[in-house]
């Protein structure tokens, strides 16, 4: 029987989270299972491979980034222009968990698997804001030019060093979004 203290979520957590500090290199079992303080043996209790726990790790990206964001903000009702706040609030206060994202970026552009998968969560990640500002805005060329400028917003955002003068990143950000009638 498994360790209770190891259940396959925390082998996934930890992934994740050596992932966002190190990139997918970094994820090694030995150096897992010692994190978590127990024995590798524990790992392919849960998993065949690491390859395994790679996918799962993806698999978990995806979801939490997706499908569990548009649960959310979905479920809590209202128009497109009520959702895209909510949206926008939710990435701006993620925190930690947002380091993820990068760290996938960035092993995209090594393995073509993670790239088409990337894709995949991008074009879901469009769709679903196309779909809230079409709500409000009926011009498809504008709802595109919104889509693409909240996503460089986010995926973006992270890699500008620049100052805003007395301003601070939150205080332009929520600036920028209110140039999208948000």
């Amino acid at each position: 029987m498994a360790n209770a203290r190891t259940p396959r979520s925390a082998w996934v957590d930890a992934g994740l989270r050596v992932l966002a500090d190190g990139g997918p290199d970094a994820v090694r079992i030995e150096a897992l299972a010692r994190d978590l303080g127990v024995s590798k043996g524990g790992f392919y209790w849960y998993f065949d491979d690491r390859q395994a726990l790679l996918d799962e790790m993806l698999d978990t990206w995806e979801h939490l980034f997706i499908d569990a964001v548009i649960a959310h903000v979905d479920g809590a009702g209202g128009d497109g222009k009520v959702k895209l706040r909510r949206l926008f609030d939710l990435a701006a206060s993620a925190g930690e968990p947002l380091k993820i994202d990068p760290a996938v970026r960035a092993w995209a552009k090594h393995d073509k698997a993670v790239a088409r998968r990337l894709r995949r969560v991008d074009n879901r990640r469009m769709d679903y804001m196309r779909s809230l500002f079409a709500d409000f805005c009926t011009d498809e060329g504008e709802v595109e030019a919104r889509c693409v400028t909240v996503m460089s917003l986010f995926i973006g955002g992270h890699l500008m060093a620049a100052d805003h003068g007395k301003r601070s990143r939150a205080e332009v950000l929520e600036l920028a979004l209110r140039r999208l009638e948000v």
